[in-house]
C-alpha cells in the first residue's frame, strides 16, 4: 500500500514539473513575439541652437566637425540657448570633433555667461540670456522617456538635419480665448513675467534681397517689416488687453473706465491735493470738498509703505495745510482735514500749481524720490489765472497732474473764463484719464473710486507725459556694410517705434539722428522737426550708407553735432544701435558722454560685442544695454527701453 502511494505522488510531481517547464517555454515564446519599440536617436547638424528646440530634455547625435569656430558657443559649463548644441558639447569635453551622442537638459536663464577656451573651442561671453542648457554623456536616466523626434520652435526648421521629421511648436493660449495683441502701454503696466509672454504687434512680412546682407543671418531668421509709420490701436476691451490699461496714442482718445470698483492693489504715491478755498465756493461746498478728501484718505490706507498725502489750499495765494510726512495714517489725516478752515479770496490755480512745483515735493516735506508725485487739483467753476504754463513746468518736474472741475462754466459764463479749456491744457492727455468734469458738488463722491484707481496705477504714472515730454533724444545708427539694406530698414522702424512713444514738439521731447560707418553723417538735428509725423517721415527717408564700423568716433560726433545743441532743461538721451564690434576704441568717447550727463542706451544686434555695449551704456549697464539675436526681434525691446527711461526719470528726487 505504501508503495502505491509513493508512486502516485511521484506521478503528480512529474506532471507539475512538465506543466511548469511548458509555461516557462511559452512565456519565452510570447516575449520573443512582442517586439519592444527601438529608441531612435535624432541627428542634428552642428549649427542647431538649443533655443530652437522646444524639448526640455533630449538625446541627440552630433556629426563630426562641430569644433569649427563658425558654430558660436556662449558660456562655460552652463551655455546660453543661443549656442550651438554640438559646439557646446565639444567645448565641455563631452564630445570630441568626431561627434557622437549627448544628453541635453534645459535650465533657467543666467544673468551672465563667461567665455573660455576649452577643447579647441573658444566660447564667448554674454551678459544675460532667457534660457540655458547643459550637456552630458548620453546615459538615459531611469524612468525618463526621450523623444525620437525633436520639436522645433518653427515648422520645418532650417536647423534640422535634412530628412528629419520636425514638429511645429504652437504658442500656448488660454482655452476658449483668442490671443490678441497688447499695446505698448499695456506691456509697460505688466509684471516682468507677463512682459516676456505678451503678444506684441507683429510686423508685416517684408522680403529682402538675398544679397542685402553680406553676413549670414542668424539661424531661423525671418524677415519682417512693421508698419511703424502709423500708430496701431488696441481696444482695452479686447480679450488680450489688461483691464484699465490702454495705449494713449491720440491725446484726444477717450479713456474708458475699467469695470469694477476694487482698489485693493498696491498704491505707493506721494500725493498732494490742491483744494479750492476761494470766496466763491461757499461754506457748504467747501465742507463737501473736505469730506471728499477724508473719504479719499480712508480709502487709500495712508502709511509709510503705501501712499502719503498732503494738502495745499489756494485762494489769492496758496498755503500748505500739512505736508507728506505730517500724518502717517488715515485716521490722523482725516482729523487734520476736518480742522482746515477756508482762506477766501480769488481762485488762483496757476499760482498754486507753481507753489507745489517749487516747494511741496521736496525731501524736507517728505518726498520719497522713488514714488510717483501726483497733484490733484479741485476747482469750483474756473480759475482766475492761467494754468497752462505752470502745469507744463510741473509735469516737466515729474508731477502727474489730475484736474477735477466742479460745476464748470455754463455757456453764458464762458466769456468770463480767462483760459478756455484750461483743464485740457493742464493735463498731459485730453482723453479723460487725468481730468474729471463733475456737474454738481453733490456728485463729487462718485469720482472717488475711479480717481483712486487711476492715481494708484503707478505703472501708468511712471510712463505718463512726465517722462515722455522732457528729453532730447539722439539716435546713433550703425549703417555699416554688415547690416545690409533690409536690416537697416528694420533698424529705422525700431527708431520710429521708440520715437512715436514720446510727446514731440519744440517745448516737449525733440529727436535727432546720426548715421555712421567709418565716417559720420548728421541725418537731422534736434531743431529740425517739431511734430511727430514730421519726425516719422524723416526717419523713413534716411538712406542706407554702408561701410565700416567706427562706433567710438560716432559717439564723439553725436556729442559735438547733436548734444551740444541740447536745451539746458532737457534730459539728454543717446540711443545707439549697432550689430558688430567697433574698429576704434569706445571707452574714451563713452566716458565723455557719461561725464556730460548724456544717458546712453546701447542696443546690440546679432554680432554686437557684449563688452562694448556695457562700456557704452550708462551705469548700471543691466538697465541701459540690450541685446537681441536677430534684427527682427528689435521691436520686442521697445517696451522695456521705454519702461526703463520712465522708471529712471521717476526715481530722481524732485527739487
Amino acid at each position: 500500500m505504501g508503495i502505491v502511494v509513493l508512486t502516485m505522488k511521484a506521478s503528480v510531481i512529474e506532471m507539475f514539473l512538465v506543466l511548469l517547464v511548458t509555461g516557462i517555454h511559452s512565456n519565452k515564446e510570447m516575449t520573443k513575439k512582442i517586439k519592444r519599440p527601438k529608441f531612435t536617436v535624432p541627428q542634428i547638424n552642428c549649427d542647431v541652437k538649443a533655443g530652437k528646440i522646444i524639448n526640455p530634455e533630449f538625446i541627440v547625435k552630433c556629426p563630426a566637425g562641430c569644433q569649427d569656430p563658425k558654430y558660436h558657443v556662449y558660456g562655460t559649463g552652463v551655455y546660453a540657448s543661443y549656442s550651438s548644441v554640438c559646439g557646446a558639447a565639444v567645448h565641455s569635453g563631452v564630445l570630441d570633433n568626431s561627434g557622437g551622442k549627448i544628453l541635453v537638459r534645459k535650465v533657467a536663464g543666467q544673468s551672465g555667461y563667461k567665455g573660455s577656451f576649452s577643447n579647441g573651442v573658444q566660447s564667448l561671453s554674454l551678459p544675460r540670456w532667457r534660457e540655458s542648457f547643459i550637456v552630458s554623456e548620453s546615459k538615459p536616466q531611469k524612468g525618463v522617456t526621450y523623444p525620437s523626434t525633436l520639436t522645433y520652435s518653427s515648422s520645418k526648421s532650417p536647423d534640422a538635419k535634412a530628412g528629419e521629421t520636425t514638429k511645429a511648436y504652437p504658442r500656448p493660449s488660454a482655452s476658449g480665448t483668442t490671443a490678441q495683441p497688447v499695446t505698448l502701454m499695456q506691456v509697460l503696466a505688466m509684471p516682468a513675467a507677463e512682459v516676456n509672454h505678451a503678444t506684441l504687434p507683429k510686423p508685416f512680412p517684408f522680403v529682402a534681397s538675398a544679397t542685402s546682407s553680406p553676413r549670414p543671418q542668424p539661424l531661423g531668421h525671418r524677415s519682417w517689416e512693421m508698419d511703424l509709420w502709423t500708430t496701431p490701436h488696441t481696444s482695452s476691451n479686447s480679450p488680450g488687453a489688461k483691464p484699465g490699461i490702454q495705449k494713449q496714442d491720440s491725446p484726444g482718445a477717450a479713456f474708458q473706465e475699467p469695470m469694477g470698483t476694487d482698489v485693493s492693489f498696491d498704491c505707493k504715491v506721494d500725493l498732494s491735493f490742491l483744494i479750492d478755498g476761494s470766496s466763491g465756493i461757499g461754506k457748504r461746498r467747501f465742507q463737501i470738498q473736505k469730506q471728499f478728501l477724508a473719504d479719499i484718505a480712508q480709502t487709500l490706507d495712508i502709511g509709510p509703505a503705501g501712499p502719503l498725502m498732503g494738502v495745499v489750499q489756494y485762494g489769492d495765494n496758496p498755503a500748505t495745510q500739512f505736508n507728506l510726512k505730517t500724518h502717517m495714517n488715515s485716521q490722523d489725516l482725516k482729523t487734520a482735514i476736518e480742522k482746515i478752515t477756508q482762506r477766501g479770496g480769488l481762485s488762483n490755480v496757476g499760482r498754486a500749481i507753481s507753489f507745489v512745483t517749487k516747494t511741496f515735493f521736496s525731501k524736507a516735506n517728505g518726498n520719497r524720490g522713488g514714488a510717483p508725485n501726483v497733484a490733484i487739483v479741485l476747482v469750483d467753476g474756473w480759475p482766475t489765472d492761467k494754468v497752462e504754463e505752470a502745469s507744463r513746468l510741473a509735469r516737466e518736474s515729474g508731477i502727474n497732474i489730475f484736474f477735477i472741475t466742479v460745476e464748470a462754466a455754463a455757456e453764458n459764463e464762458k466769456q468770463h473764463v480767462m483760459e478756455p479749456s484750461f483743464a485740457n491744457k493742464a493735463v498731459c492727455r485730453t482723453n479723460g484719464f487725468y481730468s474729471f468734469n463733475v456737474p454738481s458738488w453733490l456728485g463729487l463722491s462718485k469720482t472717488m473710486q475711479p480717481l483712486v484707481k487711476r492715481v494708484c496705477d503707478t505703472d501708468r504714472l511712471a510712463c505718463s507725459k512726465t517722462c515722455l515730454n522732457s528729453a532730447d533724444i539722439g539716435f546713433v545708427i550703425d549703417g555699416s556694410s554688415s547690416v545690409g539694406t533690409g536690416n537697416f530698414r528694420t533698424v529705422l522702424q525700431f527708431v520710429a517705434n521708440l520715437s512715436k512713444e514720446f510727446e514731440i514738439s519744440d517745448t516737449d521731447t525733440r529727436i535727432g539722428a546720426v548715421q555712421y560707418t567709418y565716417e559720420q553723417r548728421l541725418e537731422f538735428g534736434f531743431d529740425k522737426y517739431s511734430t511727430k509725423p514730421d519726425i516719422l517721415n524723416a526717419i523713413k527717408r534716411v538712406g542706407y550708407w554702408s561701410g565700416g564700423t567706427s562706433t567710438g568716433a560716432a559717439i564723439h560726433y553725436a556729442l559735438e553735432q547733436l548734444f551740444k545743441k541740447s536745451k539746458p532743461n532737457k534730459r539728454k538721451l543717446m540711443i545707439l544701435i549697432t550689430d558688430g564690434r567697433s574698429y576704434d576704441d569706445v571707452r574714451i568717447p563713452a566716458m565723455a558722454a557719461h561725464q556730460k550727463g548724456v544717458i546712453t542706451y546701447a542696443i546690440g544686434v546679432a554680432w554686437a560685442a557684449q563688452d562694448e555695449l556695457e562700456i557704452i551704456a550708462t551705469h548700471p549697464a543691466r538697465d541701459h544695454s540690450f541685446f537681441v539675436d536677430e534684427f527682427d526681434n528689435l521691436y520686442k525691446s521697445v517696451p522695456k527701453i521705454i519702461q526703463n527711461i520712465c522708471t529712471e526719470f521717476n526715481a530722481q528726487p524732485r527739487n
